[in-house]
């Protein structure tokens, strides 16, 4: 009798709570993770104030995150941006907003800045590619165009899709 007084009255439910959808199952500030080649060396780094993980879709979203491919020969490739979704299988990196690509200069590498948005990134296979505009800055040169591929694995690979337009100098 009193299991069916619980159940009429709805006391049975008591101090469960519904939990809303694509609510966090969990977090960190400070987040950093290493990935490391076949050989044992740095291959990727990813960087990110803020990580939140959501169970619903499995997607981890990111503030502020900052990634790197390191490449044997040539300084990393870093690209910054306001924010990050990483998809549950961790194969896509969309990284939103304004995104920035950074290639530092060294013995035979000319240095290079590309400025974007809405950057998607493949970390497994070191690539990227945007419907956006983007700009390509290596002084004296600068290159701009709509839509972008890139590979920064070796062999580098960077193509601007349509509209391209530059200024080159020559010595």
């Amino acid at each position: 009798m009193s299991w069916w007084l619980v159940k009429l009255t709805g006391l049975d439910e008591t101090g469960r709570g519904l939990v809303p959808a694509h609510s966090p199952d969990y977090f960190s500030e400070g987040y950093a993770k290493w990935e490391m080649n076949e050989l044992g060396k740095l291959k990727t780094k990813l960087l990110a104030d803020k990580l939140i993980h959501y169970s619903d879709d499995r997607t981890t979203h990111l503030t502020n995150p900052l990634m790197f491919f390191h490449n044997e020969k040539t300084p990393p490739w870093v690209i910054k941006s306001e924010t990050g979704i990483l998809s549950a299988d961790g194969k896509n990196l969309l990284l939103n907003g304004k995104v920035t690509v950074d290639r530092a200069k060294a013995e035979g590498v000319r240095p290079l800045k590309i400025n974007t948005s809405n950057l998607k990134v493949k970390p497994e296979t070191s690539y990227a590619e945007t419907d956006e505009w983007a700009e390509l800055i290596s002084p004296p040169n600068w290159t701009t165009g709509t839509g972008m591929k890139v590979v920064f694995a070796e062999p580098i690979h960077l193509e601007l899709l349509a509209k391209v337009k530059g200024r080159y100098e020559t010595k």
